[in-house]
């Protein structure tokens, strides 16, 4: 455990928040934060996203929206967990498909496809149910999740990530609303391309065998903790394949089948 720090206390769980506010703030990753974590867990960990979360919220961010990850089966082997995580988004986190991501705007960034779910009613029950979901949605849109890591070298466990807002750094959406009715998202193909190198292949299979299926989780998970999605609010729902490096003065372009294309470039150091 990391020296002067006890995990079980609020405390020593605000100590380890500030860390990582002060990481993305300064824009210098720390090392891990796991050994700090071990006694309290996923627990400690979201306790620590939670307090972030929390100050920023007084610091004026406004909360739009929320993040599921881990929504493959391999990466969770890989991560010792049987379930997804998920972190919140602000408003300062969304940009428009083609804008320029600001050098140094996220640390470490890497880019990945997903869904984006915009819903148009508020979803406040434990136990939603799948059709009540649907019902809610008001329309879809391509996205691509910038995910980045405050811990150094993304050298990160599950509990490093979770503290991490689930490893949150911005989200870029498509311009264009496609109804939920208009496709299958299980069998809808991706293509994500970096320079025009294609990086990254899936569908929408790969969140937990289909989006809604992953938004489900975390609707119930959000209702459980008192802070459901509300109207209006934006729902990534996961990969739809392996996430990509996006390093300066790169483009990224993701195609999703029956929702278009969705770009962003980031500025040269």
């Amino acid at each position: 455990m990391t020296a002067g720090i006890e995990t079980t206390h609020p405390t020593g769980l605000a100590e380890l928040a500030g860390r990582l506010r002060r990481a993305e703030s300064e824009g210098v990753a720390i090392e891990p934060i796991r050994d700090a974590l071990a006694e309290g867990g996923v627990a400690a960990a979201y306790a620590v996203q939670r307090a972030n979360e929390d100050a920023w919220i007084t610091e004026g961010r406004r909360v739009v929206g929320r993040k599921i990850g881990l929504t493959s089966k391999a990466v969770q082997a890989q991560m010792g967990v049987d379930q997804p995580d998920f972190g919140v988004l602000f408003a300062d986190m969304c940009l428009a498909d083609g804008e320029m991501l600001a050098a140094g705007e996220v640390l470490q960034p890497r880019v990945e496809a997903e869904v984006a779910l915009i819903l148009k009613k508020d979803l406040p029950e434990p136990d939603t149910t799948l059709t009540e979901l649907i019902a809610a949605v008001d329309y879809l849109l391509p996205a691509i999740e910038i995910v980045g890591s405050r811990i150094r070298d993304w050298n990160i466990s599950i509990l490093d990530t979770i503290a991490d807002n689930a490893s949150s750094g911005r989200v870029v959406t498509g311009t264009r609303p496609v109804s939920p009715s208009a496709l299958d998202l299980t069998a809808a193909g991706m293509v994500m391309e970096v320079n025009g190198e294609v990086v990254s292949v899936g569908s929408g299979a790969a969140c937990l065998g289909h989006p809604y299926r992953a938004a489900l989780w975390l609707v119930r998970r959000m209702a459980q903790l008192e802070r459901p999605l509300r109207a209006g609010e934006i729902l990534m729902t996961g990969a739809l394949g392996p996430m990509a490096s996006f390093p300066p003065g790169a483009s990224a372009v993701t195609s999703i089948q029956g929702l278009g294309q969705v770009r962003i470039k980031h500025e040269e150091n």
